[in-house]
């Protein structure tokens, strides 16, 4: 008899040790699966955190040269140190009350007569003269009736040049029916001259003097003369409150629609075009009526103009369009806030619309202000031109299309603030590459190293005022000197201490 309980014992015992073999292998093999899960999870995220701290290093590397070049484009040149330095020397005597009296009318537009009036206060100086508040100009081509205090502060004009020159409103009644000496004083003159006309004193208690514009040197002037000249146009000649308020009003509110924007003094006005004789880009019709008014203003003594030779001379003011072209090529964007300093532009529109099709964000004081708030500007080209000069000076950049008087005086009087930056475009070298664009001769792509290398010493940083071209002699060389008022270093501006007043 066989026992059988021993083999169901043994089956028992082995079919036992098979299950739990497999239990086993199958704990581990999913322990193995779930630790290399993990594992693999771990390794996973490590790389997308790394991706991920890598991401914005990268978007930050990206925006650096954007940055940058937002910065070189808008940082206004370094003024190494220099400073407004207008305070009288040690030899500068105090002023004495002369009974004798210059009478003044000022010729052109404002920024001519700006200039002409600072002049006058030095020649009353150099004079031993009272000045009396000059008359402005009523009969020039802009045709304003504005006085003295409707664009100046009269009465801080008298009190800040107390100490240097005496000031009245008018000639006293006792001598106004006294013969007057009528002088045109000869053009960039020196101490010297002045001080023979001071003979006339002799035989006259008043001498009227029929213009005011460019009556001095810019150059070999004594220390004082010069400095008290910066001190008549920069401090004495303020605008009145209601034109400092105003343009003050622009200013802000310019900046409370962008952190920062241009003056572009556009000087493509239908003046401008006729007495230079530029007419590129202008149709037969317009090029035709500005010669019509050349011919009739009788005081502009050139007729004839060859427009080509003007333009290819640099001697044109830049057209919009060719601004446009500029400001792109300096890296501008589109965005940019443009506040157009100048009158009403030739063409309207038409023209104006080849720069606004680059530059949309433009605006003139008429979308700033309201109708009424210009109400009392109005008609008074010289008040206007105020009220941009204020914005101009007081403007991130500053850029003129032309030379003009207003250009100069907006770039000295930036300069004497701690030289901010004003763009002064090289006409002559920006016409050769656009007419080469235009030709095919030059890829579009190509224009901005050009235009930078072209500008990168003409932002307004500190440089010794310019003289006459080489071999130039005699009255030219004084009337092609670069203007004190254009470029008031070294006398006005230096670096020592005490200067200031």
């Amino acid at each position: 008899m066989v026992d059988h309980r021993g083999y169901h014992t043994s089956k028992n015992l082995s079919t036992s040790r098979n299950r739990k073999s497999s239990f086993f292998s199958i704990t581990l093999y999913v322990i193995l699966i779930f630790a290399l899960s993990i594992f693999t999870f771990i390794l996973y995220s490590k790389d997308v955190l790394e991706d991920e701290n890598k991401m914005p290093l990268f978007r930050v590397e990206n925006s650096k040269p954007n940055q940058l070049l937002d910065y070189q484009l808008w940082q206004a040149p370094s003024n190494h140190g220099l400073h407004q330095c207008v305070k009288p020397t040690s030899k500068y005597k105090a002023v004495a009350t002369w009974d004798r009296y210059m009478t003044v009318r000022s010729n052109g537009g404002l920024n001519q007569m700006r200039t002409g009036i600072a002049d006058m206060v030095a020649v009353a100086r150099i004079m031993n003269a009272t000045l009396v508040i000059p008359q402005l100009d009523k009969s020039s081509f802009w045709q304003d009736t504005s006085t003295f205090s409707n664009i100046f502060d009269e009465l801080h004009f008298i009190k800040y040049l107390q100490e240097d020159v005496r000031i009245l409103k008018e000639v006293p009644k006792e001598i106004e029916s006294l013969p007057r000496a009528r002088k045109h004083f000869t053009s960039w003159s020196g101490v010297g001259y002045y001080e023979e006309m001071t003979a006339l004193w002799k035989e006259y208690q008043v001498i009227h003097v029929a213009k005011s514009d460019s009556r001095l040197a810019n150059n070999d002037l004594p220390l004082d003369i010069q400095r008290l000249r910066c001190r008549a146009l920069y401090h004495g000649l303020r605008f009145s409150p209601s034109i400092e308020n105003m343009g003050k009003k622009l200013v802000e509110r310019l900046q409370s629609r962008a952190e920062r924007y241009i003056a572009l003094h556009l000087r493509y006005e239908k003046d401008m075009l006729s007495f230079t004789g530029c007419t590129y880009g202008l149709t037969d019709a317009e090029s035709g009526e500005l010669k019509i008014m050349r011919d009739k203003t009788s005081h502009w003594k050139v007729k004839n103009i060859d427009s080509k030779e003007q333009r290819v001379g640099g001697l044109c003011p830049l057209t919009p369009k060719e601004v446009g072209l500029f400001l792109k090529a300096l890296g501008f964007p589109p965005s940019t806030l443009i506040y157009i300093a100048a009158g009403e532009i030739y063409g309207g529109d038409v023209h104006l619309s080849e720069l606004t099709s680059r530059f949309p964000n433009i605006v003139f004081k008429e979308m700033l202000a309201t109708p009424e708030e210009l109400k009392s500007f109005s008609n008074h080209a010289s008040q206007t031109a105020a009220l941009d000069y204020v914005v101009s000076v007081e403007s991130d950049i500053f850029i003129p299309s032309h030379s003009g008087n207003m250009a100069r005086a907006v770039e000295g009087h930036r300069r004497f603030l701690g030289h901010r930056k004003t763009i002064t475009p090289d006409r002559k070298g920006l016409v050769q590459l656009f007419d080469k664009l235009e030709a095919g001769l030059l890829d579009e792509s190509s224009l901005p190293h050009l235009v930078k290398q072209l500008h990168k010493n003409r932002s307004g940083g500190p440089r010794r005022r310019g003289g006459a071209p080489p071999g130039i002699r005699g009255r030219t060389k004084l009337r092609m000197e670069e203007s004190l008022y254009q470029n008031p270093y070294p006398e006005c501006i230096c670096k020592s201490e005490g200067a200031n007043r």
